[in-house]
């Protein structure tokens, strides 16, 4: 099965792409990136699509997460860590407390580029390219950082491999064995409510572990947990160079990474961002706000997934906390009357950013929360599963999202905003909110 090429691809139209001064450097750094070894393997992009499958039927949850942006600088590994270990921990508050299996996709090794509103920015009367992320351009506001350098791509690859050589190692090293899970637990959290109500849980669960023991049980799943990576396909020289041809079913596959969505500002269906996904054999996400109509969804699913296949699409809906009650029930009523088999999954973020009076781009923990309970709403008052969850967050202890019960107010943002681009739920954040959507699982199977 063959793919289109570049051209054909931006012949067709491509929104939210680069604007390269120089294509010859843009060949090069394609070509360069047509030999290096795939990042992720074909085979374990089908495990993550099984396990969608499960999803779509209602049988486990997704929990999506990681940064908004990566950044070069961000890979260390103690960033790489504390984003692996907040969403370990979210997953096993998730899996305790609601007796549900959950997937495991970090948003991460290959999260670099971002869509913008405007391709400029102005400040003190200066305009420059918007930053587009580490993929694109540089975030220093000079006319030198703010040009598209193509050999960031290369860039990204080599991040990319990098983060997922630390994250193999930590789940395969015995840094995800569940007989971890009071260290999980770092001083800022412990002294929190909600790191206090987590170690009540590790607790219990470090009792049963002893208890299995006792008794000879011992399986892998104790000391490994399946982790899977996902992005935005963004960047098309950059995707494309990354789909290769799988040698044991000549099927392609975007090796970069193994999911990769479409944006809520790339979906159009006739432009080249559905068209390079429908070519592709992972599984794939698309995102949804509230301008999507059901047969936008509809027309989506068609295009994408064809052959009605379990577990290979995701619509990840981004309603905004006001909207979704009235928003995604025509969707996924008509979608599900379809017969169209999907996993539907909630991002609560991009539908509540506001501009605080201090100029930080922030979001309230409170709408975040609404819009989750709003998505199990109304899949339980249609009868449907609500599959998952896709949230920005970090391991860290910034100041980025107001709100939470540490109550962090706007005045507080500046204290340790560190976002290049969207504001993130930090590491205590992040739990309760892992606390609270156990609930509503829970509460939805009572």
């Amino acid at each position: 099965m063959s793919i289109p090429d570049l051209a054909t691809l931006h012949a067709l139209g491509a929104s939210q792409q680069p604007t390269y001064p120089d294509s010859g450097s843009v060949d090069a750094a394609v070509a360069k990136l047509r030999t290096l070894p795939p990042l992720v393997f074909a085979g374990e992009c089908d495990e993550l699509k099984d396990k969608i499958a499960a999803v779509s039927r209602g049988e486990a949850f997704l929990l999506q997460g990681g940064d908004c942006a990566e950044t070069f600088a961000g890979v260390t590994a103690d960033n790489v860590r504390n984003k692996l270990r907040v969403l370990l921990q979210m997953a096993v508050v998730l899996t305790y407390a609601a007796s549900v299996p959950v997937v495991k996709v970090g948003r991460l090794a290959g999260q670099y580029a971002k869509p913008r509103s405007s391709d400029l920015e102005t400040r003190d009367g200066v305009t420059l390219p918007a930053y587009r992320g580490d993929a694109v351009n540089g975030f220093d506001f000079t006319p030198e950082a703010r040009v598209p350098d193509p050999q960031r791509l290369v860039d990204v690859y080599n991040s990319s491999a990098a983060t997922l050589n630390l994250i193999r190692a930590f789940v395969t090293g015995g840094y995800a064995d569940l007989r971890q899970v009071h260290t999980w637990n770092t001083d800022f959290v412990k002294e929190s409510p909600v790191g206090q109500r987590y170690e009540a849980v590790a607790s219990e669960i470090e009792r049963a572990l002893t208890f299995m023991a006792a008794i000879g049980a011992d399986p892998d799943e104790f000391h490994r947990v399946d982790f899977h990576s996902s992005h935005e396909a963004l960047v098309l020289e950059y995707e494309h160079a990354m789909t290769r041809i799988d040698s044991r079913t000549q099927m392609p596959y975007d090796v970069s990474g193994h999911m990769v969505w479409i944006g809520e500002r790339t979906r159009q269906l006739d432009q080249a961002h559905v068209e390079l996904l429908s070519h592709i054999r992972n599984p794939i996400g698309v995102k949804l706000g509230p301008t999507t109509s059901p047969d936008d969804a509809l027309a989506l699913a068609a295009r994408l997934n064809p052959l009605n296949e379990a577990g290979r699409l995701t619509f990840i809906t981004r309603f905004g906390a006001g909207r979704i009650r009235d928003g995604l029930p025509d969707l996924v009523e008509k979608v599900t009357a379809e017969g169209v088999q999907v996993a539907w999954v909630c991002d609560p973020m991009h539908g509540n950013t506001f501009e605080a009076s201090s100029g930080y781009k922030t979001r309230r923990f409170d709408d975040v929360i609404d819009e989750v309970q709003g998505f199990f709403d109304v899949h339980r008052s249609l009868g449907t599963w609500p599959g998952g969850l896709h949230v920005e967050l970090t391991g860290d202890d910034v100041t980025e999202c107001v709100g939470g019960g540490e109550d962090l107010l706007e005045v507080d943002l500046g204290n340790r905003y560190e976002s290049v681009c969207d504001p993130r739920l930090n590491r205590v954040q992040s739990l309760e909110l892992a606390f609270l959507v156990a609930e509503m699982l829970r509460a939805r199977s009572s």
